[in-house]
């Protein structure tokens, strides 16, 4: 069905039908509002939709976003680290009236994803959110360089000009936990990760530094390896920060299985939610990522740059403290 048999069936140019589904108010006041009605219950009665890529070059906009990860697999199960991101993106979506996109043909190069290769697909839609631990500032750059709208999911460094981003506040989270455990008579508080590489480590490891110095307590920066455990009791530290939760789990199970008490003997904290599965009984102190908020809001920021109405293109929400039971007073 196309707008020529549309117009066919009611009588009418192929101009006015055009005219009707694209709801030209300018020119609607040319057409009688009879001849509107029959154009309108005919489009009803076949189904008709508008071809998406006809629409596109006519208004500059099909209503369809994109959703690209830079993960291999492309994240939908119920107990990924990502399905609260992609729920948050759908929710806003649906109530803004847009239809979303999701590009999983990209090619994946050492691992990851890639937007540029061949050709860049991420045009078949209006503007994209960017999902993914990691995204190559250089394509990044390339992006803000065409002038493809979009908004990455997680703060990042400036990419040859300001990103587009819904991030989550690391730093004020971190620090908070610092200043709690701080309270408890820690003095001595490791931070287990790479605190570096991706924004989110090094925002979670800044928000540490910071606080640890504003307490005026020692602060210790462990990668994690099989012999952490052995350092960290070398250390005498009390309290353990751990940049990924599937670590920290790791790490109280091994801390048990030497007779060492969680939380009496060593305490832990837990920067956000598993990225990985996560095998423990414990429940964690620490913070979780409004990760279902961070993808609603990255939709509406990208909707207001798609729409020109300005605001607000790099937000940082707070994190959700969690009262947990791994933080216990630090012995003496």
């Amino acid at each position: 069905m196309t707008q020529q048999d549309i117009a066919r069936m009611t009588g009418v140019s192929q101009t006015t039908v055009s005219i009707v589904l694209n709801e030209r108010d300018d020119a609607a006041v040319r057409i009688a509002p009879e001849t509107r009605e029959k154009v309108l219950q005919a489009i009803r009665r076949t189904g008709y939709v508008a071809d998406p890529i006809a629409r596109r070059l006519a208004a500059q906009r099909n209503r369809f976003l994109g959703v690209f990860t830079y993960e291999p697999v492309f994240p939908a199960g119920l107990g990924d680290f990502y399905h609260p991101f992609l729920v948050g993106i759908e929710e806003c979506a649906e109530s803004i009236g847009c239809d979303l996109l999701l590009f999983t043909s990209a090619p994946v190069i050492d691992g990851r994803r890639r937007i540029f290769s061949q050709d860049n697909r991420l045009r078949l839609a209006d503007g994209c959110v960017l999902l993914g631990r990691w995204l190559d500032p250089q394509e990044l750059a390339r992006l803000i360089a065409e002038g493809q709208p979009f908004v990455s999911v997680g703060r990042r460094d400036d990419a040859g000009g300001p990103v587009p981003y819904v991030g989550a506040d690391y730093p004020t989270a971190t620090a908070a936990q610092v200043r709690k455990a701080v309270e408890l008579g820690h003095r001595k508080i490791a931070y287990v990760g790479e605190g570096s590489g991706p924004e989110s480590h090094a925002d979670r490891y800044r928000g540490f530094v910071a606080a640890v110095a504003e307490a005026g307590v020692t602060g210790v920066r462990l990668r994690f390896t099989e012999n952490v455990l052995d350092e960290l009791r070398r250390q005498e530290c009390t309290a353990v920060f751990v940049e990924e939760f599937a670590d920290g789990a790791l790490l109280a199970a091994e801390a048990g299985r030497r007779g060492l008490r969680v939380p009496e003997d060593l305490s832990f904290v837990a920067l956000g939610d598993p990225t990985r599965p996560a095998s423990t009984d414990l429940d964690f102190t620490g913070y979780r990522i409004p990760r279902r908020e961070m993808g609603w809001q990255a939709v509406e920021v990208l909707s207001a740059i798609l729409d020109g109405t300005g605001g607000e293109t790099q937000r940082l929400l707070p994190c959700e403290p969690v009262e947990g039971a791994t933080l216990a007073v630090a012995r003496a």
